[in-house]
């Protein structure tokens, strides 16, 4: 009897334990915008390409090398004691998560630190360890040529034709510099203006407020 009482006892100490660690990662700090610096290099060349030509490209790509993957980070920062999401903007228009897409072969991880360190690296090159990629918040399908992402996919689609789109968290340091293309904006935009906002940040982002509602963030005063 004593044996199997103190069998239950630890199986309840490592379930706890693993909750801690669960509890953990569902926390998320964020430090002021204060705390980073932000400088510039130079531009990046963007394609200049009329929806048709964009139609076409996706096309033959898809022809190449099938099913697009692209992965994009949520970046949180403090200002006036509220969460901001980190949005690229391009031409004074566009909203985007910093981001691209993956090289075949190359995983969503090393992928996202690429193009990380290429948007908002001084070194494109980067190093591993230079950004903390978490987990995986949702994952958003265009399954055809002309059609808009959603976060499912119909049930009459067997096989995606076109790209899925995954998003990751990324946790900041408590400094950094970010070294962003002459030609982009760096903007830190409130998570209550991005909420559900489609017509200014489009479907993905301001869906990033509700994958972001399982976490507890901490701001960190420094």
């Amino acid at each position: 009897m004593g044996d199997g009482h103190m069998g239950v006892e630890a199986e309840a100490s490592t379930i706890n334990d693993h909750g801690s660690s669960d509890d953990h990662r569902n926390e998320v700090d964020i430090y002021p915008l204060s705390c980073y610096y932000f400088g510039s290099k130079e531009a990046i060349a963007f394609k200049d390409e009329t929806l048709y030509d964009r139609i076409n490209r996706m096309k033959s790509n898809y022809a190449a090398y099938g099913l697009r993957t692209s992965v994009e980070a949520v970046i949180l920062v403090e200002l006036f004691k509220h969460p901001h999401l980190l949005l690229l903007q391009v031409r004074n228009s566009i909203f985007k998560l910093p981001g691209g897409r993956l090289r075949p072969g190359e995983s969503d991880t090393d992928g996202l630190r690429r193009k990380l360190s290429r948007k908002l690296s001084a070194n494109e090159d980067g190093n591993e360890t230079e950004w903390e990629v978490g987990e995986c918040l949702g994952m958003w399908w265009r399954h055809d040529f002309e059609t808009l992402l959603y976060p499912y996919l119909p049930p009459d689609v067997k096989k995606p034709k076109v790209e899925c789109t995954k998003l990751f968290l990324v946790r900041l340091p408590e400094s950094r510099k970010f070294i962003v293309p002459k030609n982009l904006k760096l903007l830190a935009v409130p998570l209550c203006e991005v909420h559900e906002n489609h017509k200014t940040y489009g479907p993905i982002i301001s869906g990033v407020p509700q994958l972001l509602s399982k976490f507890s963030i901490n701001i960190i005063d420094t």
